[in-house]
């Protein structure tokens, strides 16, 4: 099946936290089985996961796959200019929610991997392991007039073509040039439904984030891993990100930064799910 087939079968759900804020997010498994739990990247959401949800059929597994904060129904977090705290905050939050309380496998794509990793820093006894999946380490040291341009790029990019003017313009870089058409039909209808309140904290966090400075007080498993065709966070990132914790690099192939959809076999091998 496509992606946008599979995600039929594991319709968007809402969780209402104690303080009222909402998560939506895709499930799949059974309640009490061990839990992976997925972030996404900037320009996406929970439904780029559609291949590890699928995987999980049959199996002692259960998967979340969660909107981030102003995304999908998922309320923004209060703060304008976010820390990687407050996404880790709600991440936790929602999970207390969904009455997880054994350790999770903590998974991380992109952005989402510096949410992951400032989690699993805040709440370590939480995380049995952490696998971190064409890791954004944001912007945080580089030189201030660096990230600020990147900023002003990234945001001109969504208030100059909108949601669906950038999905068509920059979906298909997120895949390798051999994708199939309905993986990029994938990633360009996920992008497509960003809010541009939510995407906009999330730039801004992204701009200031140091998810290196997070990587060497982890004492979990941990796990690096980037396709070699990724444009994106390249292999040469990712590989410093590993050094950073410690831990070699994984190559999940020649393919590009959507790697959970491009090659969701060598994903699925590493998050233990097939």
């Amino acid at each position: 099946m496509t992606p946008l087939q599979t995600l039929a079968h594991h319709p968007l759900r809402d969780a209402v936290l104690a303080d009222g804020a909402r998560v939506s997010y895709r499930e799949s498994g059974a309640a009490q089985a061990v839990t992976h739990v997925l972030l996404h990247g900037i320009g996406s959401a929970s439904g780029s996961w559609a291949y590890q949800l699928s995987a999980s059929a049959g199996q002692p597994l259960r998967v979340l796959a969660w909107d981030a904060p102003g995304y999908g129904h998922s309320s923004p977090v209060n703060a304008d200019w976010p820390r990687a705290d407050d996404y880790a905050e709600r991440l936790w939050a929602w999970l207390d929610a969904l009455g997880v309380a054994t350790p999770v496998t903590l998974v991380g794509h992109s952005l989402g991997a510096l949410m992951a990793g400032r989690a699993a820093a805040l709440s370590p006894q939480r995380v049995q392991r952490l696998v971190l999946l064409a890791p954004a380490g944001g912007y945080g040291n580089a030189e201030p007039a660096v990230r600020e341009q990147k900023l002003r790029d990234r945001l001109a990019t969504l208030e100059r073509l909108g949601p669906q003017g950038m999905a068509q313009a920059r979906g298909a870089a997120m895949l390798s040039s051999a994708a199939a058409p309905e993986l990029v039909e994938a990633v360009r209808e996920s992008m497509s439904q960003v809010i541009p309140a939510g995407y906009t904290q999330a730039a801004r966090l992204l701009a200031h984030g140091t998810l290196a400075s997070d990587l060497p007080t982890l004492r979990m498993p941990l796990a690096v891993a980037s396709g070699s065709a990724d444009g994106i966070t390249t292999p040469a990132a990712c590989q410093a990100l590993a050094g950073a914790a410690g831990v070699p690099w994984n190559d999940l192939g020649s393919v590009g930064h959507a790697c959970p959809l491009e090659a969701p076999g060598a994903v699925n091998a590493l998050l233990g799910l097939n």
